[in-house]
C-alpha cells in the first residue's frame, strides 16, 4: 500500500471529527492559559509580598489587606492546580468514550466502515488510521499539560497551600501516567466499539471500563507496586511529605493492630489502650523518594494492559471481518 494510501484513511479520520478536536484542543489551552495566568499572579504576588515586611503567621492591623492579597493569589494557584489534576484525571476516560463511540462504535453501526474497505484499505489499516488521530492528540496534549503541571507546582513561589505528591489526582500529574491512561482509554474503547457495535452503549461500556481500572489500580494497587517502609517507636515519619498507608501499635506478642482495629474494640478492654511493656506504634509509609519508582511502574502496568486491549481489539476485529 503506497504512502498516500495511508495518509487519506488519517484525512479522512481528522475531516470527520475535526470540531471535536478543535474543540478538545482549545479546552486543553484554555486551562493551560489559564494556569499560567495563575502561575504568574501566584508568583508577583509572592515577590511583592516579600519586600512588604508582612508576615502571614503574625499579621498586624496594617499587613491585613496584604496578607489576604497574597493567600488570595496562592488559593487560587493552588485550585488551578486541583482543576488541572482533575482534567488529566478524566481525560482517559473522555477520550476513550470518543473512540468507542463517534470512531469506531458510529461507522459499525451505520456501515459506513464499509466504503473504507471498497477503496483498498483493509479493516487494520482502518483502524489504524481511526486510532492514529486520537493517539497523537492524546500524547501530544497530556504531555504538554503534564509539562505545564510540574512546572507551575515546583517551579512556582513556595505557597502555603501543600499539594503532595501522593494526592489521587495530583499524582498522576506529575509523570507520564496520563499518557498511559489515555492510551488504556484509546485502547479500551477501540475493543468497547468493536464489541458493542452501538455508540452510546460502547461510550457508557468504555467510561465504565476506564474508571473501573483507575479505581482499581489507585485504590488496590497504587500503594503495592514499591516496597513499604515502616518505622516503629514513636511512629513519626522521617519527613512532612510521606505518604502514610497504615498506622498502629505492636502488642507485646508481635501482634500489629492498625488504628482501625483499635476504634473498632471496646475502648474498656482494648490492648491498645495502655502503653504495655514490648509495644510500640508502627507506621508504614512511602517516602517522597518513592514517587519516581511508583509512578514508573505503575506507567509500565498500564502500558503493558493497553498493549494487550489493543491486540484484542485487533483480534476482534480480524474475526470479525475475516
Amino acid at each position: 500500500m503506497s504512502t498516500s494510501t495511508l495518509r487519506g484513511p488519517v484525512w479522512v479520520a481528522v475531516r470527520q471529527h475535526r470540531r471535536v478536536l478543535w474543540a478538545a484542543t482549545a479546552l486543553l489551552v484554555l486551562t493551560a492559559l489559564i494556569l499560567l495566568y495563575q502561575r504568574y499572579s501566584a508568583t508577583s504576588a509572592a515577590s511583592d509580598f516579600a519586600g512588604t515586611g508582612c508576615s502571614v503567621q503574625v499579621t498586624t492591623t496594617d499587613c491585613g489587606g496584604t496578607v489576604r492579597g497574597f493567600l488570595d493569589a496562592q488559593l487560587d494557584l493552588h485550585n488551578w492546580l486541583g482543576y488541572t489534576g482533575v482534567v488529566l484525571f478524566v481525560l482517559p476516560g473522555v477520550v476513550g468514550a470518543f473512540v468507542a463511540g463517534p470512531v469506531i462504535g458510529r461507522e459499525l453501526e451505520s456501515g459506513t466502515y464499509k466504503l473504507a474497505w471498497t477503496q483498498s484499505v483493509s479493516p487494520a489499516r482502518w483502524l489504524m488510521s481511526k486510532l492514529a488521530v486520537p493517539v497523537a492528540w492524546t500524547v501530544v496534549g497530556c504531555t504538554a499539560l503534564v509539562v505545564l503541571y510540574r512546572w507551575s507546582r515546583f517551579q512556582g513561589p513556595e505557597g502555603v497551600y501543600t499539594v503532595h505528591w501522593y494526592d489521587k489526582l495530583g499524582f498522576a500529574g506529575l509523570g507520564p501516567l496520563p499518557i498511559a491512561y489515555g492510551l488504556l482509554g484509546i485502547a479500551l474503547g477501540a475493543l468497547a466499539g468493536l464489541l458493542v457495535r452501538r455508540t452510546l452503549l460502547a461510550m457508557s461500556a468504555t467510561a465504565l471500563a476506564v474508571g473501573g481500572a483507575m479505581l482499581a489500580m489507585i485504590t488496590w494497587v497504587r500503594p503495592y507496586l514499591w516496597p513499604i517502609e515502616t518505622i516503629t517507636g514513636d511512629g513519626r515519619l522521617p519527613g512532612p511529605s510521606a505518604w502514610t498507608l497504615q498506622d498502629g501499635v505492636i502488642l507485646a506478642s508481635g501482634e500489629r493492630m492498625t488504628r482501625e482495629q483499635c476504634g473498632a474494640t471496646d475502648w474498656a478492654s482494648s490492648p491498645c489502650r495502655d502503653l504495655l511493656e514490648g509495644r510500640a506504634r508502627f507506621t508504614d509509609y512511602h517516602p517522597a523518594s518513592h514517587f519516581w519508582p511508583l509512578q514508573l511502574m505503575e506507567t509500565g502496568i498500564v502500558l503493558v494492559v493497553a498493549a494487550a486491549v489493543a491486540f484484542a481489539a485487533f483480534r476482534v476485529l480480524r474475526r470479525s471481518h475475516a
